[in-house]
């Protein structure tokens, strides 16, 4: 699926999950609308919100953006006091509407409603033993397996039934469900998928990134602890930390390139650590050139801040048409620089007769950024610097972002100066791994595979 043509080329987002519980039931499904719209760009190519009305489950999902799929007649008849919401990219299981999300199910004693965004490296081992014993499952997605789960252990309890559930499942998740009159967020124990927590109020709020806390007037409170199972109901709310310990292993493409840059992470902020990755790139790189330009909008803090550090002034060079939505359609070879330029087009004026520093967050195959060294040569640029906020991708991940196989993935195969001359860049420098840290202002607790290949848990054989 394509996000556009420009972002072939990119890593695709995994997915965004929202959570309410409300003392106030008037306009709950509006206020998880508004919730899932500002994180619509973690996934474009489904989505869906499940309403808890004491103890009963109504829901609506489907293929689409949060806008062409809810309206205002759809949203009066979802009403309750619980509510979760999921915008979804697929990493596991095919693009089709039963594979939207939130889950809901029936069970012995009622209802459940799941939304998770995250990958299970265990999922096809946990299916096939599910279908063995006659569980029927009605979806190709990881998600079913979760929740099917949760209803076969909830005779122990909805605490001990999700900590056995923790014991079987490997890999990312972070998780919001509802059943009888909780709402609950869980986030996996070595926290590579975010999660936080907000104060409305009259309620709380649990949610993939803290921008959409800020959008439905939420106080922010803090991130779920990697581990952690929250509890919410009409008492107020639980924490049931996670007894065992485990590394720490935050995504680090979150704070890249897929969180928005307004977001707090794990008290990190992603637009100043975006800004600080401009700056370290432009001290372990230094280049002479005349302006420096972003691959908008995801390279333009890093070009900020490098222009910043370098002194070489900030200018736009590229234009992006923000009106450009999601697009089915593959462009033939002949067409994909037409694609390019459906999505960006070059500012002339700022361009011609100049060296140019072009910033970006990534290279994943390199075909895209290729072209746009083209279309700027093209447009009369001088030289093109290529700089990177981020080292060379490397290794695939299996924790529900969707890269290619690693054949595919250019830095795997090529070195740096033949990834220059593959782009037809003048000159190409890539953040260190070091200097990736370092923009965190954290030492560690990160998960940098896709880097490094050094997984924080086992993955299974490509």
């Amino acid at each position: 699926m394509y996000n556009g043509l420009v972002c072939s080329d990119k890593l695709n987002e995994e997915c965004g999950i929202v959570g309410i519980y409300s003392n106030d039931i008037q306009d709950i499904s509006k206020l998880t609308y508004f919730g899932l719209y500002s994180l619509q760009h973690r996934g474009q190519e489904s989505c869906g919100i499940a309403i808890n009305n004491k103890g009963k489950i109504k829901y609506c999902k489907g293929m689409g953006l949060v806008s062409e799929v809810f309206d205002d007649d759809v949203l009066k008849n979802l009403d309750g006091n619980i509510s979760i919401g999921h915008v979804r990219y697929s990493t596991t299981g095919e693009s089709r509407a039963s594979n939207a999300q939130p889950l809901v199910v029936k069970y012995k004693n009622g209802d459940i409603a799941l939304a998770h965004n995250g990958n299970l490296v265990n999922a096809r081992t946990i299916r096939e033993i599910l279908e063995e014993e006659g569980v029927v499952l009605q979806t190709t997605i990881d998600t079913e397996v979760i929740v099917n789960l949760i209803a076969r252990y909830h005779k122990f309890g909805i605490e001990s039934a999700i900590k056995k559930v923790m014991e079987l499942i490997r890999g990312s998740y972070a998780l919001v469900l509802t059943m009888g009159d909780m709402l609950i967020g869980v986030r996996d124990p070595y926290g590579i998928r975010p999660l936080c927590i907000g104060k409305l109020k009259k309620g709380f709020v649990i949610a993939s990134e803290s921008c959409a806390l800020d959008t439905v007037g939420a106080d922010f409170i803090r991130d779920v602890e990697p581990g952690e199972i929250i509890i919410i109901d009409a008492k107020g709310m639980k924490s049931i930390p996670y007894d065992k310990w485990c590394k720490k292993s935050l995504c680090i493409f979150e704070l890249i390139y897929f969180a928005r840059p307004d977001s707090i992470m794990d008290g990190i902020s992603v637009y100043l650590a975006r800004k600080e990755a401009g700056r370290i790139l432009a001290r372990e790189s230094k280049v002479d050139a005349d302006i420096v330009i972003s691959v908008p909008d995801s390279g333009t803090a890093a070009a900020i801040g490098f222009s910043e550090e370098s002194g070489i002034p900030f200018s736009e060079g590229l234009i992006k048409n923000r009106y450009v939505g999601r697009t089915f359609i593959k462009p033939s070879q002949e067409l994909r620089e037409q694609g390019v330029r459906l999505k960006l087009n070059v500012l002339k004026e700022n361009i011609k007769g100049k060296r140019v520093v072009l910033v970006d967050d990534s290279i994943v195959r390199g075909t895209t950024i290729r072209r746009i060294v083209d279309i700027l040569k093209s447009a009369g640029a001088k030289e093109v610097h290529v700089r990177i906020s981020s080292p060379p991708v490397k290794y695939p991940c299996f924790f529900g972002i969707d890269t290619p196989e690693r054949k595919q993935l250019i830095g795997a195969k090529n070195t740096t100066e033949e990834i220059r001359k593959l782009i037809n860049a003048d000159s190409l420098s890539y953040l260190s791994i070091e200097g990736l840290i370092k923009t965190t202002g954290k030492n560690g607790g990160f998960c940098l595979a896709c880097f490094n290949g050094d997984y924080p848990m086992e993955v299974p054989l490509e």
